[in-house]
């Protein structure tokens, strides 16, 4: 199986982990997180499979998550209120996201990504 790399290309962290895995020569097919935002499907089974928890799923960084001032309004929602409102918008979610067989892997941290090849 192909991995699947979700990025939003002019993410320094994302563009960092395109050029390891290009380095490294492993095979991924390429989507966008703007233009194919991940579906509620998506999202509840990549979730699971990540082990970490769904606040973990947030880009806490970015403009819109404070704009929508989320980190009073999170913890009053419930798990599946949290998937919907990730699948609205990809600037919501932490990335870049690495799909793999049985692991998801959010985030970029090359020992992680290096222990999961």
């Amino acid at each position: 199986m192909k991995k699947l790399f979700i990025e939003y290309p002019k993410c320094s962290t994302c563009k960092k982990a395109k050029k390891w895995l290009e380095d490294n020569k492993i095979e991924f097919e390429d989507r966008h997180i703007i233009e194919n935002t991940p579906t509620v499907e998506e999202l509840k089974r990549w979730i699971k499979m990540s082990d970490k928890d769904i606040k973990k799923w947030f880009n806490t960084s970015g403009l819109k998550y404070k704009e929508l001032n989320l980190k009073d309004k999170l913890p009053l929602m419930s798990d599946d209120e949290k998937i919907e409102l990730l699948s609205t918008d990809g600037m919501l979610i932490k990335r870049p996201i690495l799909v793999l067989e049985n692991k998801v892997l959010i985030g970029f941290k090359e020992e992680e990504w290096k222990a999961e090849m």
